[in-house]
């Protein structure tokens, strides 16, 4: 990548965590959108509102928001509020295929570029003992469905199909692609 700062509008470590692991020069400025869906909204136009919204929030020449959310039988499933609701969750994502949907959308001289992905999630059939012992971890608090693929929760993963990077909250290939749209190519190394 050039010597461009991409800034993130995210206070998501593990989004971070994926944008330094590719070296890409950058500065953390967490937006304030309220991350709440409107009446009607389908779960993909909800992400890519906000992730829209979230870039355009902050300031700077490379504006990157993202949104995730974790989809089952219609239902949407944002972080838990509590330890009651992340074992709630758990318990309709077992033994069951989800979507987990998430969009990123990347603001470059006042243009949005924007690109969303689906990837399905098996959960294993677990007990709730399992389930009452992950959550009691506390990992899940933060997360969409109450669950981090990239931790202790890989443990109750049967199969993904898809972006692996995009459950984590950032499909790295759609970014990169976007900023080569926005006119800024990525190379290893700083």
């Amino acid at each position: 990548m050039t010597a461009a700062t991409l800034t993130l509008a995210s206070s998501s470590p593990r989004r971070r965590q994926l944008l330094e692991m590719l070296g890409i020069p950058l500065r953390v400025i967490p937006s304030n959108i309220p991350e709440v869906r409107r009446d009607l909204e389908t779960p993909m136009d909800y992400v890519e509102r906000l992730a829209r919204e979230k870039a355009l929030s902050v300031q700077g020449d490379l504006v990157l928001g993202a949104d995730t959310t974790v989809v089952v039988r219609d239902a949407v499933l944002e972080k838990p509020g509590d330890h009651a609701e992340a074992l709630e969750m758990l318990q309709r994502l077992q033994g069951r295929t989800h979507q987990v949907v998430t969009s990123v959308a990347l603001v470059a001289k006042e243009i949005v570029h924007q690109a969303t992905d689906v990837t399905n999630v098996t959960f294993r059939r677990l007990d709730d003992a399992f389930l009452e012992a992950y959550v009691a971890t506390g990992e899940p608090m933060d997360k969409a469905g109450a669950y981090g693929i990239q931790g202790y929760g890989a443990a109750l993963i049967e199969r993904i199909e898809g972006d692996f990077f995009s459950v984590m909250g950032l499909p790295v290939r759609l970014v990169l692609n976007l900023l080569r749209e926005a006119g800024v190519e990525y190379r290893f190394g700083k």
